[in-house]
């Protein structure tokens, strides 16, 4: 549920009620594999964040179970239950600190590094991942391309599909935060 996962952010980045806190609860993020034999796309916009500008924090969370967009309901059903076990790991997370000194509440353009801890199907990761926030009329539109290692998340690709999923899978995130 939304609340909860907003919770969970509040518990993980540790953060206090300020004018500079920006968050969201409908943020876009997509991936795609695009392997030899099978392009597989899927998306959900159901990532919830929170920026702190004062601090300097962050921290995105998103239900593994929101992707949708498939192929084929078989691929769905086979994303959840033998790739990524949403079941176990229900989540995708993302928490850490803005490495630029940007001042988040004035009007501009900021190419901006993210360095922070990404976790996905239970195993964590510190990541610096490049975003551009762009500020206007008091939001934030966050905008993000990188990629993810199945093996770095010891998500296996068995040997019968390794020809219909890619090991890098390109992700993209776009979402527009609001003042708290």
């Amino acid at each position: 549920t939304t609340f909860s996962l907003v919770t969970c952010i509040f518990f993980l980045a540790g953060f206090t009620q300020t004018a500079a806190v920006f968050q969201t609860s409908n943020g876009k993020v997509s991936f795609r594999s695009d392997a030899p034999l099978e392009l597989i796309r899927a998306s959900s916009t159901d990532l919830v964040g929170i920026i702190d500008n004062e601090k300097r924090t962050f921290g995105f969370v998103i239900n593994i179970r929101s992707f949708d967009g498939f192929n084929t309901a078989l691929q769905k059903q086979h994303f959840h239950e033998n790739y990524m076990e949403s079941d176990k790991y229900p989540t995708a997370r993302f928490n850490g600190k803005i490495i630029e000194d940007q001042d988040l509440t004035a009007d501009g353009v900021y190419e901006v590094r993210a360095k922070g801890n990404f976790t996905i199907h239970g195993v964590t990761h510190e990541r610096i991942i490049k975003s551009k926030l762009t500020v206007s009329n008091h939001k934030i539109l966050v905008t993000s391309n990188f990629t993810l290692l199945l093996s770095d998340y010891d998500i296996p690709i068995p040997r019968v599909v390794y020809q219909k999923l890619a090991n890098e899978i390109k992700v993209e995130v776009t979402a527009t935060l609001l003042p708290r």
